[in-house]
C-alpha cells in the first residue's frame, strides 16, 4: 500500500483511488467512460445486459450497475468522473446522485440543508445582500 494512504479507511466515508484500485477496476472504469459515444449509450440502454457482458463486466459489477448502486459503485473503486458519464445516461444530476448516496431523495437532503444551515435560509441570503455594498 501506498505510504500516503495508511490508516485512510479509519477515515468514514474515504474510498481511496490509486493504481491498486484502478488496475482493478478497469473494465468497469472504461465501460463508464466510453458513454461519452452516442452508439455505446443507445447500445446500453437497448440491451444493458448485453453491453456489460461485452464489456467484461463481472456479475457484481453488473449487479451494482443495474441497481444504480452509486456508493456501492465507488466503494468499488469506480473514479466518480466517469461514474458521472453513466449518471447522465440513466438521466440523474449529480445532486441526485449524491442524495442517493446518502439514502435519501434530492428533495430530502434539499429540506434538510435549509434547515441545517441558516446560511441557506431566504431570511439569511436577503440579510447578507442588504449588507453588500452597492455597485
Amino acid at each position: 500500500m501506498n505510504p500516503q494512504l495508511e490508516g485512510i479507511e479509519a477515515i468514514t466515508g474515504t474510498y481511496a483511488f490509486d493504481l491498486r484500485v484502478s488496475h482493478r477496476t478497469l473494465k468497469l472504469n472504461r465501460f463508464f467512460w466510453h458513454m461519452i459515444r452516442a452508439d455505446n449509450r443507445e447500445t446500453f440502454l437497448g440491451d444493458p445486459v448485453a453491453a456489460m457482458t461485452a464489456a467484461g463486466l463481472t456479475a457484481d459489477e453488473q449487479a451494482m450497475v443495474q441497481a444504480q448502486d452509486w456508493l456501492g459503485l465507488v466503494r468499488h473503486g469506480v473514479n466518480f468522473f466517469v461514474l458521472e458519464k453513466f449518471a447522465r445516461v440513466v438521466r440523474k444530476t449529480n445532486l441526485e446522485v449524491y442524495a442517493l448516496m446518502r439514502g435519501e431523495t434530492l428533495e430530502r437532503v434539499h429540506g434538510h440543508a435549509s434547515r441545517a444551515d441558516p446560511a441557506l435560509s431566504p431570511t439569511r441570503r436577503r440579510a447578507c445582500r442588504s449588507t453588500l455594498p452597492s455597485a
